[in-house]
Formats: structure tokens, C-alpha cells, sequence
């Protein structure tokens, strides 16, 4: 009988429903690429608790996902997708060696790995991404965890965390980026400010509204655009309209991942207004893409070439008029954030813990 093959679970609550779903969670599908391909004698699984909205088994650029296709349903519907999603990780546990759980973020599935992992002597890590570092997130009671279970995506996360949960996560794990996506030649840089993200409340995207209207009878040529969907988006073309400045912002909508790496590489600053981020990778995809960065919050301690902090909004504006009145310059690629180095700390991770059992 041969050796069950050694295998890498990542439970998240969703993944791409094939491979032309660039949109979703971008960060996430370089990681398991990443992880799948510089770990070629490693199978990695991926368990998707609620997204694809169907339950099935597929395979993603060479990798085995296995979808509960919870649909995001509450009640009894939910305990019925972990106990679907609890079966998957038990059918992968009886055909492979389990080298570790990556959970991401500390919600379902943090649960739903721990308890798994628990029961059958596994490691497991959470990766703390954002929103679950927050006070409100009643969660992180139930999954109880200990400081070596967690991975916190950024200096700030591990903070926050600490500071609403009162337990110091062991390890942080900046995001990567996929440096492959950029181009050698990126072109004119036509855009003057560039925001992407999705439109809900949390960005903030009346302020980026307010930011391009002050700035317009500086620079009466300014080009800005938004790149996202979301339920702020009739709210925004009011309040485009109603500061008359139509002809200075454009609203892409959603577009797909590698269509808005182009645009970052074409544009010459990326406003994030966000009023809370873990750490956005639009910053950390814009500095790769020759860009510079203003934004609210600094998500690592050390400073970054290219990357402004401010902490208010006529802050923001004048450092953004400031960067405008200059001739363009790119900042250099940042030594860090990049996908290799995350996976390469994740495995870090994985095979010290094979190492002391």
C-alpha cells in the first residue's frame, strides 16, 4: 500500500467558481497558485464554505477545489453547510496526509479548521485578513484560539487584534502580489487619480468625490476614475453630478483583475480612503505598478518609498495637489508584498511545525 500523499487544505469561505473569475479575492488565488507551484509534491485542496453557490468538486488551474455552496444562507440552511464542509475536510483527511489548515479570516471558517484540526491532531493557522480583527467580530470567542493559530495579514491587524481580543497573534504574513501580472511596458500614464475597491460605506468614497472636486480648478484637466461595483454606486454618480465634475471621473464598474493592474500601470497616483484596511492590495499592487500610494491607514510599521500616509481629508487632498504639481515620478518596487514571500512564510510555518512532531 502506498503512502497517503501530503496535502494542504485552505478553508475559505469562497473562491473562484472557474478560472476566468478574476475578481474573486484576488489574493487568495495567487496565494494557492503560489503555494501549489513552488510546492509541486504538495497537493493543495481548497474548500470553499459558501461561494461557488453550487455544491461540487472542480479543478481550478491544476488545483482540486471542493465547494459546500452555502450560498450565504442563514439557519438551518448554514449548519447544513458546515456540516457538508465538515465532510469534505473528513473525505480529504482519509485519502491524504494533512500537512495544515490555512483558514481565512477568523469567522465560519477558523471555526470550522480549528474544530476539525482539533479532533484529528492537525495543524492550523487563521489568517486574520480585516474585518475579523474588529470588536464586533463575536466569532473569535467561539473559535477560541491560541496566539500560534493566528497569522495576522499586517503589523496594524496584529494590533487590532490584540487590542479587541486580548490575544497577540504569533505571526504576521504580509499579502503578496503577483509581480507576473505587470506589464515591461506599461504605456502613458493618462489617469492622474485612480481608486478601485468595492462601493460600500467602509471606503469611504464620498470623500475621494470630495477630494477630485477640490482639486479640479487647480488641475482642469484631471482624469480620475473608480474601479468597483457595489451598493454606493448610484450615490456616487449623484454626487459626481451634483459637484459638476462628470467630465473629470469616470466610474469603470467592475473589471477584471488583470484589466485593472493595466490601469494602475497607466495611472499616476492611487487614493485609498478607506477608513479601515487591513492592508489593501490595491496599495501594494499599485506600488508594484509604478504608482504612488496616499491612504489613511499605514498597515506596516516601516515606511514605504511612494507610499503617503495621512490622517485627514485636506491632508490627503494636499498631498495629492502636492504629488500633482510635480513631474511624475515612479517609486521604486517595493522589497516586499511580494506572493513568493507569502507563500514562502506560510510554508515556513508548516514545515517547522512538521519539524518539532
Amino acid at each position: 500500500m502506498t503512502d497517503k500523499p501530503a496535502s494542504i487544505i485552505f478553508l475559505t469561505p469562497g473562491f473562484p467558481k472557474d478560472e476566468s473569475d478574476s475578481t474573486c479575492l484576488p489574493l487568495q488565488q495567487a496565494l494557492v497558485k503560489e503555494l501549489s507551484r513552488n510546492n509541486p509534491a504538495i497537493r493543495i485542496t481548497v474548500v470553499s464554505i459558501q461561494y461557488p453557490f453550487e455544491e461540487k468538486t472542480y479543478t481550478w488551474n491544476g488545483i482540486t477545489v471542493m465547494a459546500a455552496g452555502g450560498r450565504n444562507k442563514s439557519g438551518i440552511s448554514r449548519r447544513n453547510t458546515w456540516r457538508r464542509t465538515k465532510n469534505l475536510l473528513a473525505s480529504i483527511h482519509a485519502h491524504h496526509t494533512i500537512l495544515g489548515i490555512i483558514s481565512c479570516w477568523c469567522d465560519e471558517a477558523a471555526l470550522l479548521g480549528k474544530e476539525f484540526a482539533d479532533n484529528h491532531g492537525l495543524a492550523h493557522w487563521c489568517w486574520i485578513c480585516g474585518q475579523d480583527a474588529r470588536a464586533e467580530n463575536r466569532m473569535v470567542k467561539k473559535i477560541n484560539p491560541r496566539p500560534t493559530e493566528l497569522v495576522a495579514l499586517s503589523d496594524f491587524i496584529n494590533e487590532e487584534f490584540a487590542r479587541n481580543h486580548g490575544i497577540i497573534p504569533a505571526y504576521t504574513i504580509y499579502p503578496g502580489v503577483d509581480t507576473s501580472l505587470f506589464s515591461t511596458d506599461p504605456g502613458t500614464r493618462v489617469i492622474d487619480l485612480l481608486a478601485a475597491g468595492s462601493l460600500i460605506p467602509l471606503k469611504q468614497w464620498l470623500l475621494f468625490i470630495e477630494i477630485v472636486a477640490a482639486l479640479v480648478p487647480r488641475f482642469p484637466a484631471l482624469r480620475a476614475a473608480i474601479c468597483g461595483d457595489g451598493s454606493e454606486r448610484k450615490q456616487l454618480e449623484k454626487a459626481i453630478s451634483k459637484a459638476g465634475i462628470s467630465n473629470s471621473v469616470i466610474l469603470t464598474g467592475e473589471i477584471p483583475h488583470d484589466e485593472l493592474i493595466q490601469l494602475m500601470q497607466r495611472s499616476k497616483i492611487l487614493a485609498h480612503t478607506s477608513s479601515y484596511e487591513g492592508f489593501g492590495m490595491v496599495q501594494a499592487e499599485a506600488l508594484f505598478a509604478g504608482a504612488q500610494v496616499v491612504s489613511f491607514v499605514k498597515p506596516v510599521k516601516q515606511n514605504i518609498p511612494g507610499w503617503h500616509i495621512t490622517s485627514s481629508v485636506d491632508e490627503m487632498k494636499n498631498k495629492i495637489e502636492e504629488l500633482l504639481s510635480l513631474p511624475f515620478t515612479s517609486p521604486p518596487p517595493p522589497s516586499l508584498f511580494t506572493i513568493e514571500q507569502t507563500a514562502n512564510a506560510f510554508m515556513q510555518l508548516i514545515q517547522t511545525h512538521a519539524a518539532s512532531h
